[in-house]
């Protein structure tokens, strides 16, 4: 990995968006569309890994189609000795939290978290407020995705793919959390 900055112009640019609206497009295929052969295209993907403006490549999998039917955002507020290394450490332990970051306002973190079921979530929210540091968490259950096509929605799809069906064994087989598949080229 590369420390200095390389000139960013505007056929990477044209490059990432590609990569963006589809990772898994040839090299011959973005080349096509940008106006450069395989090997340029490769040779900038190359140089724009190196320079971490491309970190990698993901599978992009719709939640429902997993199990994980119930999600929501959980503010965070913690007691002043709680520094943000130490709330990272926690939210690794919960397969269940998709993001975490801290925020401005009130609160001290702002957690995405997925569930099977509302049951399944319960018992995720009871696991946080066991750390010792954790003075109160306030969560707002999701409804429904206003901009279906973001990455919070899950993958792209035609409207009818988004709907899921509930587990019928009352979803005490928990499906793996973090639906993200790394794609190395």
């Amino acid at each position: 990995m590369s420390t200095k900055s390389a000139p960013f112009d505007e056929l990477d640019r044209k490059i990432v968006a590609a990569l963006i609206e589809n990772g898994r497009a040839s090299f011959a295929e973005i080349g096509s569309a940008i106006g450069l052969s395989p090997t340029a295209v490769k040779r900038r993907v190359d140089r724009l890994r190196d320079n971490d403006v491309i970190t990698g490549f993901s599978a992009t999998v719709r939640p429902a189609a997993l199990g994980w039917l119930t999600e929501a955002y959980v503010e965070v507020y913690c007691d002043s000795a709680a520094p943000p290394r130490r709330l990272a450490e926690v939210v690794r332990n919960h397969p269940e939290i998709a993001a975490a970051m801290t925020v401005t306002g009130g609160a001290d973190a702002l957690l995405h978290v997925r569930a099977t079921d509302v049951g399944h979530f319960e018992e995720v929210l009871e696991r946080i407020r066991t750390e010792p540091f954790i003075r109160k968490t306030i969560s707002y259950m999701v409804l429904s995705h206003l901009l279906p096509d973001s990455p919070e929605a899950g993958a792209r799809g035609r409207p009818s793919d988004r709907a899921g069906s509930r587990p019928s064994d009352g979803a005490r087989n928990r499906p793996q959390p973090r639906p993200h598949a790394a794609n190395q080229r």
